[in-house]
């Protein structure tokens, strides 16, 4: 079929047009039948602009409009006319213009789709991602989609203008530890070997330090197969750096030009830097969180030493033990918790592991609450003083031996409530770099130390001696970036001294041939001359989620997986034939009855 090549986009044309003979391609976004005339929108990325067929400019056309439906793809040519007085639309940008149709072309009709192509659609989730093409066609997401090409054109530029060097590293990979499952690619040269899909380009970007390319950036894929949520993906994409001769104020000073370059170009928004910073133990103390959102307040506040000597028996065993005594505020709103409230805030926390939650309604100088009359007054005073409550206050305790259940339970019941009570600024940009992270986690079921960040990670240069007598206690050169209470970014100053990364996969329980088979390749780098280096990677679709001012990745990609790891529109994962798994000398236990099951999903 040949068609007429479009003159201009359904988004451009304006008053100053009005005259002109002019062709659109596009779909019909809404077709209307009145008083005789027909008026269909004609869509494409760039926009809409009405088109009108009229009898009495051209009876042929708009009797072949009637057949016209939602969808067709059209090809339009007519002249740009004002609209009739009173007629504009302001909302829209082509609002003041029309186009009379001289001819048009069908170039593809279409079935009436499974839901309505328009932003607030009406449609279940699932439906949607089946159809993924159909909904991409909604302006809402190909502006997500626009907003995510505008990040990846600053990305470039800004990081070519600072001498980094864009460099690909591969997909198909060796299998290390990481933190997460790795997807594993069968290999058929090599039966009985695998590739690993990488969890992040790692020890590439390191060994690209030692190859004495200084600077390095890619915007990259990584792969982990771990359980998913509204920030996760099986597959998503790194804005990745590393950094030759720096220390973490480097990094700290180049990504914070970049994010504030990057609100700038997108948002137009302006961020003043430096960036804030705080120490993991405070952000835990201050917040519950390792990724405090700072736009708001109600601060966690530390009671012990309030409560020191106490006869409340539940205070007194949690202090006894080496535990911690930790409260929020909630300004002036304490009439607004009922009981049954402070019940469910309650039944709330100990679903987060809490024994339970007390609560205390400041009033007339003093506190009404449950638990009033197992304190004294010089602590129910210190409780008021410490906590800066004033009458109309509510006051919530949180009480546990271990210290982090503690807090982080606190602090994910400060959030809940600073979103439910409207305290959150939704247009507000906070960020914070989160700093000195522990070194190492024990797991106590295992018996055994895991890296806190990733096993290649330096320890700050005072800790070094812990790693001996007391590895627990190390912190780590590294530092997250948080923007309104989202991780962004992880980063670190790397191990480029052989012998000390092989002590700390010693910490970590590997045996020396685990070391060698699986990092013998980066230990070996490191013997020819390792520059001090670091880095960081930025999840680019957490970054576009908050720009875009949405809850949830999916609709920042255009094609995601499901929370279970499925693509609903083309059925991936699926199975392998026979003739495949023979190949690469696969056989799978079970098949036939776990490919029925499959099947019947």
């Amino acid at each position: 079929m040949t068609f007429t090549k479009r003159t201009h986009t359904c988004g451009e044309l304006r008053a100053e047009d009005i005259g002109q003979p002019v062709t659109m391609n596009g779909w019909v976004d809404g077709r209307r039948d009145l008083g005789g005339m027909i008026f269909v929108d004609l869509r494409d990325r760039y926009g809409l602009t009405q088109v009108v067929f009229a009898p009495q400019h051209n009876s042929a056309v708009h009797e072949k409009a009637h057949e016209l439906r939602s969808e067709f793809v059209l090809s339009v040519t007519g002249v740009v006319q004002p609209r009739p007085e009173g007629m504009t639309n302001t909302d829209m940008p082509t609002g003041e213009i029309e186009v009379v149709v001289d001819s048009f072309e069908v170039l593809t009709r279409a079935e009436i789709p499974p839901f309505e192509i328009e932003d607030e659609v009406d449609a279940h989730e699932d439906l949607r991602l089946t159809y993924r093409y159909l909904d991409l066609r909604r302006p809402v997401l190909q502006r997500n989609l626009l907003l995510r090409h505008q990040v990846y054109q600053v990305t470039h530029r800004y990081f070519d203008e600072h001498d980094f060097i864009e460099i690909e590293t591969p997909v198909l990979t060796k299998s290390t530890p990481e933190g997460a499952r790795d997807y594993l690619v069968p290999s058929r040269v090599h039966p009985g070997r695998f590739f690993a899909l990488p969890q992040s380009p790692q020890t590439y970007k390191q060994l690209l330090m030692v190859a004495g390319f200084d600077r390095y950036m890619q915007i990259v894929k990584c792969f982990r197969d771990e359980d998913l949520r509204a920030d996760r993906q099986p597959e998503f994409t790194q804005i990745d750096l590393e950094m030759s001769f720096v220390t973490s104020e480097d990094v700290f000073e180049i990504m914070e030009g970049f994010i504030q370059r990057l609100l700038a170009k997108t948002l137009d928004v302006t961020l003043s830097l430096p960036v804030s910073r705080m120490d993991y133990f405070e952000a835990l103390e201050r917040y519950g969180s390792d990724k405090p959102d700072l736009r708001f307040g109600m601060e966690l506040v530390t009671l012990n030493d309030v409560l020191a000597g106490t006869d409340f028996k539940v205070f007194a065993s949690v202090l006894e033990a080496g535990g911690i005594v930790s409260a929020i505020k909630v300004d002036g709103r304490a009439d607004e918790f009922s009981r049954k409230k402070l019940d469910e805030l309650t039944e709330r926390a100990r679903a987060l592991g809490l024994g339970g939650l007390a609560w205390m309604k400041a009033t007339d100088g003093s506190f009404q609450s449950p638990i009033a009359k197992f304190l004294s007054a010089d602590q129910l005073h210190g409780i008021r003083s410490a906590m800066q409550a004033e009458d109309g206050d509510l006051v919530l305790i949180a009480a546990h031996e271990q210290r982090t259940r503690a807090l982080v339970a606190l602090g994910t019941i400060r959030l809940e409530l600073g979103r439910s009570l409207g305290l959150i600024d939704a247009s507000a940009h906070s960020l914070l770099w989160v700093t000195d992270f522990p070194l190492f986690q024990w797991d106590e079921e295992e018996g055994r130390y895991y890296a806190e960040h990733h096993p290649f990670t330096s320890p700050k240069s005072r800790d070094l001696h812990l790693l001996d007598s007391d590895p627990a206690a190390a912190r780590a050169d590294c530092y997250d970036l948080v923007w309104n209470g989202n991780e962004v970014g992880s980063g670190s100053i790397r191990i480029h001294d052989s012998a000390l990364q092989a002590k700390v996969f010693s910490i970590l329980g590997l045996s020396e041939q685990e070391i060698e088979e699986k990092f013998g390749f980066l230990i070996n780098a490191f013997r020819y001359g390792a520059p001090p280096h670091g880095g960081i990677a930025l999840g680019l679709d957490r970054i576009v989620t908050i720009l875009a001012g949405l809850p949830s990745i999916r609709d920042v990609i255009a094609f995601p997986k499901t929370n279970s790891a499925l693509s609903l529109m083309d059925g991936c994962p699926s199975a392998a034939s026979e003739a495949q798994l023979k190949e690469l000398r696969l056989e799978l236990k079970g098949r036939s009855e776990e490919l029925k099951v499959k099947s019947e999903e």
